[in-house]
């Protein structure tokens, strides 16, 4: 049946987890909804795949209602000697698509994979052994296996240069590696997906590798509160206890290898009360100068620069808050910006920046590392204000500090020092009544509404939603800090 074949996608399903392969092919209305951040994902490879075609412009695109016609036109176009994109190969149970299928001068073919990342990864490998596995099962010679990405060092000047926006590397010698013992492991696949038994749950690392499986809050729900999997900046150690019968951070034997910061947290969910470092705490808080701004920037990322002089997934600002304490009981002011055009948003991002951050005091940030960057690239690019930048980097105070380094910790916050554990862990307010609520959804609707079509009251909903949850990211590093005062 064409609903059994093992295609690619399955394929790297079942060498995450049987499970997830059986679940794919037999009751596939069991997986969540696509989320909106990995449909953007998708769109934007897309865009590359699309892209991509324009460094071979006398390829062939292989269309096709279903599966056989994809691979009867497969078959008529292969003789024509051109490059042929999204080629289609049945073999038994197998079938595959192949992005780019390149002809040599000898009968052969150099298949080429297409991806969006700036790098070439291992789960790149078995992709494109998959792929060839299934050409060469028909018949054909792939003499060359490379992979095409993104080089995260073009700058865009003018239309984009698919010659220089691509990097192909060769990738033969490593698929060759992961097409070991392939025969194996697809039989093996193809027997999951024939049974008409789940496999059993097994939850292990690769449940969160490269990124969450899509079953994974589902094989997940029935683990405890404050599970192993909880344990901060513990992924590996987790899931080992797991394997040993331990669910809970309460009954992790005395003798298993912790983290300080791990055994803090242990030591809190025992306690059921915060662990609090006061010295650490004041020695921080004594650092932060009035006035005080706590500032908070929102940004895309998209992977085919939009306006010259940037580079792919460059971080480009679209929002800012910031929330002013000119003096020691002063009431706070609120700025806010937020770009509502297509145009490139930095010029009056940066004018309303001057404008408002004040000249002195201590400009509070969650993870500069993420702010410090984008002011640098500002500088960048817009030299005039290079300067001015320049001088706000040495006044950043990173609010995260404290909590990543567990100088306060709550049980509530679950292992993590994410502003939208500690927020409603130490204040009691928190982001879960809000539309938007995590900085990825916020890039994600802000680029839907503004760089594509879109109702007038689609986008007046969601710049109120922006606006709403940027300034909670300010207000709630001030609540926090007020509290950490208070403590």
């Amino acid at each position: 049946m064409v609903s059994k074949l093992l295609t690619k996608t399955k394929f790297l399903s079942g060498l995450r987890c049987n499970r997830l392969l059986w679940i794919v092919c037999n009751q596939p209305e069991d997986l969540p909804a696509v989320d909106i951040g990995t449909q953007h994902i998708f769109d934007q490879g897309q865009e590359i795949d699309e892209l991509a075609k324009k460094l071979y412009p006398n390829g062939i695109y292989v269309s096709g209602d279903s599966f056989t016609d994809q691979v009867r036109k497969t078959r008529e176009y292969l003789g024509m000697g051109r490059p042929l994109f999204q080629a289609g190969f049945k073999a038994a149970d197998l079938y595959s698509r192949v992005d780019v299928l390149l002809p040599d001068s000898n009968g052969n073919w150099e298949l080429v994979e297409v991806k969006s990342s700036t790098e070439v990864k291992p789960e790149h490998y078995p992709d494109v052994a998959f792929q060839r596995y299934c050409c060469q099962k028909v018949g054909l010679s792939i003499s060359k296996c490379s992979i095409a990405r993104v080089n995260n060092k073009y700058v865009r000047e003018g239309d984009i240069d698919p010659q220089e926006f691509f990097i192909t590397e060769d990738v033969t010698g490593l698929a060759n590696g992961a097409a070991i013992g392939l025969d194996d492991t697809i039989a093996a696949m193809i027997e999951v997906m024939a049974s008409s038994d789940c496999p059993p749950l097994n939850l292990s690392p690769k449940c969160r590798d490269p990124r969450d499986c899509p079953l994974f809050d589902d094989c997940h729900s029935s683990l405890p509160d404050h599970n192993v999997l909880t344990l901060y900046r513990g992924k590996q150690t987790g899931y080992s206890l797991l394997s040993q019968g331990i669910q809970c951070i309460k009954d992790i034997p005395a003798s298993s290898k912790l983290s300080a910061n791990q055994k803090i947290q242990k030591e809190c969910i025992l306690a059921n009360a915060p662990y609090i470092d006061r010295e650490a705490l004041q020695a921080f808080l004594g650092c932060l100068e009035y006035p005080i701004s706590y500032f908070d920037f929102e940004t895309i990322n998209p992977a085919v620069p939009l306006y010259d002089g940037m580079r792919p997934y460059q971080k480009i600002p679209f929002q800012f808050s910031l929330v002013v304490i000119p003096a020691k009981g002063a009431e706070p002011h609120q700025f806010s910006f937020l770009a509502r055009s297509s145009d490139d948003p930095r010029p009056a991002l940066l004018t309303e920046m001057k404008r408002r951050i004040p000249d002195q005091g201590s400009i509070v940030v969650y993870n500069k590392g993420f702010e410090g960057p984008i002011l640098k690239q500002l500088g960048e690019s817009f030299p005039g204000y290079r300067e001015w930048l320049e001088g706000l980097v040495p006044r950043l105070e990173d609010l995260w500090d404290p909590f990543k380094k567990f100088q306060y910790y709550h049980p509530e916050q679950r292992g993590s020092a994410s502003i939208k554990h500690v927020l409603p862990a130490l204040t009691g307010q928190g982001y879960e009544k809000l539309e938007i609520a995590d900085g990825e959804t916020a890039s994600v609707l802000y680029w839907n509404v503004t760089y594509k079509p879109a109702s007038k009251a689609e986008r007046q909903k969601v710049y109120a939603d922006l606006e709403t949850y940027c300034g909670l990211d300010t207000e709630g590093m001030r609540l926090i800090v007020d509290q950490l005062r208070s403590l």
